[in-house]
């Protein structure tokens, strides 16, 4: 798989979501899952968090993961915050993946989505993150691939 080049966390909140991302790997990994990849990015297309295959069943799936990390407020959790919008991104990228890597077309598909409810402002330098994620398989799903 040709490497892509690594982000450039600049941000307080891109690299607080680079946490979650990571700890959101590591969770999936303990639950049986290889990670395919991290941050793969499509230009002008967008980007998928984590691609990962989960085997256990009649055939190994292809998962597309979504994280996201929201504080505590009156807009809803964290996996609400993955609209129609954000799905479609997700879905486009995943098809992106899909054409350059070839070897995956005989898996199945899923969308999950890792969420982490946090109450209060992260202090990223020494906060150990301790939450435990929402994991929603088949969040949601794309008709007609």
């Amino acid at each position: 798989m040709p490497n892509h080049k690594p982000l450039i966390l600049t941000s307080p909140k891109q690299r607080q979501g680079s946490r979650f991302e990571q700890q959101a790997c590591e969770y999936l990994q303990a639950q049986g899952l290889r990670l395919v990849a991290q941050n793969w990015q499509q230009p002008k297309v967008g980007e998928l968090d984590l691609v990962m295959i989960e085997t256990g069943s009649a055939w190994p799936t292809l998962v597309f993961i979504e994280v996201r990390q929201r504080k505590s407020s009156n807009y809803g959790d964290a996996a609400l915050s993955v609209t129609a919008s954000k799905q479609r991104k997700v879905i486009k990228t995943a098809q992106s993946f899909l054409q350059q890597h070839p070897e995956y077309a005989h898996y199945d598909c899923r969308f999950d989505v890792i969420a982490y409810n946090t109450m209060s402002k992260l202090n990223l330098k020494s906060e150990q993150l301790d939450n435990q994620p929402e994991w929603i398989q088949n969040a949601f799903i794309a008709s007609a691939w």
